[in-house]
C-alpha cells in the first residue's frame, strides 16, 4: 500500500465522528444531485413523449404561393392591394422523389406521406367536424407509434376502413364495427367501417382525429394523388430544427419542426434544467465546504503529527498528497452511497403515486451516465475541498509545531 494512502486512511480512521460527518455530508449531497437529475430528467422526457405522441418531429408541406405585382411600366404609377388566394392545388409537387431524398437524409428514422384536409363525420343524423388524415399505416406507424395507441381494435386502414379518435367514438356512438359516413369539404362522401379506437392522450386529436388509407383520402380530398404533406421522425427529438433547416434547403418546401411549434414548452424545459443545475451548484457547494473545514480541523488536530512525519523526512509533497487522498476518499465513498440513497429515493418517489394506467405520475430517468456524473462531480470536489488543508498541513514548520503543537 502506497505510504500516502496508509497514513489517509489512518487519519480517517482515528476521526471517526469527522469523518462519518464529512461523509455522511457527502453521500446526501450525491444523493440529491442524483434524485433531482432523475425526476427532472424523467419529467422532462415524459413531457416530451406525450407532445410528440401525436406529433411528428419535422413536417414538410410545400410553401405558400405568394402573387407578385407587375412593375410599373416608364412614367406608370401603381397602387397594388396583393390579397390572398385560396389554392385548390395543394399536393406536394414529385412527392415520390423528395419522399425518397427525405427518408435518406442524415438523422432521418422514418418519413410517410400524408393527405390532409377537413371533413365532417356522421352517423345516424349527428355530425362532428373532423380533421381528416389519409395515411401509410406501415410508415406513419413508424412516426407516430398508433399500434401501441389503440383502446380497441387495430390500427388498419386500407380499403374502407377509417380509424378514429376516443372522444369522437363517444360522441357518435361507435364501436369497433359501426359504419361511419365522411364528407369532405370538396363534397365528396363515402362510407367507412370503424377498425379502430385510438386514444394519443390529448382530448383535441381524439375527438377530431379520422385516419382513413392514403387512397381513400387522395380522393374524398380530390388530390388526384397527390398529397398534403410529409410528415417525419427524426433520431435525436432535439435536433428536429437542425433537420427542418437541412431539408428544407435540399427539397425548397416548408420544413415545420416540432420545437417551433412548441415553444412554450421548449421555454419550460430550460426553466427546469438551469432551476435543477442551480440547486445542485448550491449542493456542491455545501459539501464542498463542509470537507474543506473537516479536513481543516483535521489538519490543526494533527499539526504535531505532521511536524513529526516531516522531521522524520517527509517530503512537502508527500503531506500534500496525503490531504488530497483523503478528500479523494471521502468524495469516492459518498459517490457509491449516495448514488444508492439518491436511487432509492428516486424509485420510491416515483411509486408514490400512479395513474389510472398504473403508469408513474412522476417518473425518474435513472441512466449510467448520470451516476458517472454525479460520482465525477464528488470526486472532483472533494479533491478541490481538500486543496487548502493540504496546503496549509505542507507548510507546517516542523520545529514549531513539535514545539508548540
Amino acid at each position: 500500500m502506497p505510504f500516502e494512502l496508509f497514513v489517509a486512511l489512518r487519519f480517517l480512521r482515528e476521526g471517526r465522528a469527522q469523518t462519518a460527518l464529512v461523509l455522511g455530508g457527502a453521500t446526501v449531497g450525491v444523493g440529491v444531485i442524483v434524485f433531482l437529475t432523475a425526476l427532472i430528467g424523467g419529467l422532462q422526457a415524459t413531457l416530451v413523449e406525450q407532445t410528440l405522441g401525436s406529433q411528428a418531429h419535422v413536417v414538410l408541406r410545400r410553401p405558400e404561393r405568394v402573387p407578385k405585382a407587375l412593375p410599373p411600366g416608364p412614367g406608370e404609377a401603381l397602387a397594388a392591394l396583393v390579397e390572398k388566394i385560396p389554392e385548390r392545388d395543394r399536393s406536394v409537387e414529385q412527392w415520390p422523389e423528395v419522399l425518397a431524398v427525405v427518408r435518406g437524409a442524415p438523422g432521418v428514422v422514418s418519413a410517410t406521406p400524408t393527405a390532409a384536409g377537413s371533413a365532417f363525420a356522421s352517423r345516424a343524423g349527428v355530425s362532428r367536424a373532423v380533421a381528416l388524415r389519409g395515411v401509410e399505416p406501415g410508415s406513419f406507424d413508424g412516426v407516430i407509434q398508433m399500434s401501441r395507441r389503440m383502446k380497441a381494435g387495430a390500427f388498419r386502414v386500407g380499403g374502407e376502413e377509417a380509424v378514429i379518435g376516443a372522444v369522437l367514438a363517444d360522441e357518435l356512438g361507435l364501436a369497433v364495427g359501426d359504419k361511419l359516413r365522411i364528407t369532405s369539404a370538396e363534397s365528396r362522401s363515402d362510407l367507412f367501417t370503424v377498425a379502430g379506437i385510438f386514444d394519443l392522450g390529448s382530448r383535441d386529436v381524439n375527438q377530431r382525429w379520422v385516419l382513413v388509407s392514403l387512397r381513400a383520402a387522395q380522393t374524398l380530398l380530390d388530390l388526384q394523388g397527390g398529397i398534403t404533406g410529409i410528415e417525419l421522425k427524426v433520431r435525436d427529438p432535439f435536433a428536429a430544427e437542425r433537420v427542418a433547416r437541412s431539408l428544407a434547403a435540399r427539397t425548397g418546401l416548408l420544413a415545420e419542426s416540432w420545437m417551433q411549434l412548441n415553444q412554450q414548452l421548449l421555454t419550460a424545459l430550460r426553466s427546469q434544467s438551469a432551476s435543477s443545475l442551480l440547486i445542485q451548484s448550491f449542493v456542491v457547494l455545501a459539501v464542498a465546504l463542509g470537507i474543506a473545514s473537516v479536513l481543516g480541523i483535521s489538519v490543526i488536530q494533527r499539526s504535531r503529527e505532521i511536524g513529526i512525519l516531516k522531521a522524520t523526512g517527509t517530503t512537502t509533497g508527500t503531506v500534500l498528497r496525503i490531504f488530497l487522498i483523503e478528500g479523494a476518499l471521502v468524495g469516492g465513498a459518498g459517490s457509491i452511497l449516495g448514488a444508492l440513497l439518491g436511487t432509492a429515493m428516486s424509485l420510491a418517489f416515483a411509486t408514490l403515486v400512479r395513474n389510472p394506467y398504473g403508469e408513474a405520475l412522476f417518473p425518474v430517468e435513472l441512466t449510467p451516465g448520470l451516476f458517472l456524473l454525479a460520482s465525477a462531480v464528488a470526486v472532483g470536489t472533494g479533491l478541490v475541498a481538500a486543496a487548502y488543508p493540504a496546503r496549509r498541513a505542507a507548510k507546517l514548520d516542523p520545529a514549531v509545531v513539535i514545539r508548540y503543537g
